[in-house]
């Protein structure tokens, strides 16, 4: 953990928001070996802050004993060179639980994943959260999706708490967002509160979101292809709508179309992306399962499509050169989500 507040780094990021795959042995036990080197990658490669055990690191199915392991292991990697923020759900008792556990292991912040299955009112969604706040010293940023969807008068609450550093939106409705971002600067003018992209494949609606002002977003891409990550990130940030366009078109688009021909396929074939890499992370655990081989290929033919783009120029986000970078969630949730989670 360092002492500079969560808020004020994440605003000053120059890459994606790294979302790390939970890494596991053959025998299915986790392998923090290779999840260090994972995440020492990542960081390595620009990513601007790390999210562990969140969607993508399949939060759902870790243990509170992995769960430490793995934050603390994220921890020691990045050595204070990136935030580490940590994901924590389920019901009220359990999320306080997970928030003592990644400050006691050295996080600098949480995600707040949807409450465990219930549908909650806009008073209940707002009493949890603000619990989830107060419970620990850490930064909070409440992750909008599934079961938890606010209303602009809720937001504007939640950013009145200390401790609630911003708002991720997995939810997608741009028409709610924009009214979200007009109540909060309107009723509390003087607060900097974060907005965050947090869609499956982020990258597919950052244009639209960068049109309201939200420019901060998860990248999954960045755990298996990180060149074309931050190829993206370059051109979305300096404007380059042309390389946009061009990645959009070659990769992204197909990339996003392949995610939909599986359930859970969000988090399994990020996964298998990072197995293509030549990083042995093993499998997800249940109740996901693997992508079909032929989809795993597919996925192999759509990375080669996404690299040729940045071979072919214009792919470095300034308008001309070769692209080459180096380096990188969907980090999802609990809750009543329908794709098992994502960045």
């Amino acid at each position: 953990m360092t002492s500079a507040p969560l808020a004020a780094r994440l605003t000053q990021v120059a890459g994606p928001l790294f979302f790390p795959v939970t890494a596991y042995g053959p025998d299915g036990a986790l392998d923090l070996d290779a999840y260090r080197a994972h995440v020492g990658e990542g960081v390595a490669a620009g990513a601007a802050a790390v999210f562990a055990c969140c969607g993508t690191g399949e939060f759902h199915a870790l243990t509170p004993e992995e769960f430490r392991a793995c934050v603390a292991a994220a921890v020691e990697e990045t050595a204070g060179r990136v935030p580490v923020v940590a994901g924590a759900g389920y019901g009220t008792a359990l999320a306080v639980q997970y928030a003592r556990i990644a400050e006691e292991a050295g996080a600098d912040g949480l995600l707040a994943m949807p409450p465990y299955l219930v549908v909650a009112d806009q008073e209940g969604l707002l009493r949890h959260y603000t619990t989830l706040a107060g419970a620990t010293s850490l930064e909070t940023i409440v992750y909008q999706r599934d079961n938890a969807v606010f209303t602009p008068e809720t937001v504007v609450e939640l950013a009145r708490v200390d401790g609630i550093a911003g708002l991720k939106d997995g939810y997608g409705d741009l028409e709610l967002m924009q009214r979200i971002l007009s109540a909060v600067r309107t009723e509390e003018p003087d607060r900097d509160f974060l907005y965050f992209n947090g869609l499956p494949t982020a990258e597919l609606t950052g244009l639209a979101y960068r049109g309201i002002g939200v420019t901060l977003y998860s990248s999954a891409v960045f755990c298996f292809v990180p060149e074309i990550a931050l190829a993206f990130h370059r051109a979305l940030t300096n404007g380059d709508d042309t390389t946009v366009n061009r990645l959009l078109d070659g990769f992204y688009r197909p990339l996003v179309e392949l995610r939909g021909k599986g359930r859970g396929y969000a988090v399994s074939l990020v996964k298998a992306g990072v197995r293509l890499g030549g990083r042995d992370v093993g499998e997800v655990r249940p109740p996901l399962s693997e992508p079909q081989p032929a989809h795993i290929k597919e996925l192999a033919e759509i990375i080669e499509r996404g690299r040729a783009v940045l071979r072919s120029g214009n792919g470095d986000g300034t308008g001309h050169g070769s692209g080459n970078g180096s380096g990188d969630p969907d980090g999802a949730g609990t809750g009543t989500g329908t794709d098992g989670g994502a960045a």
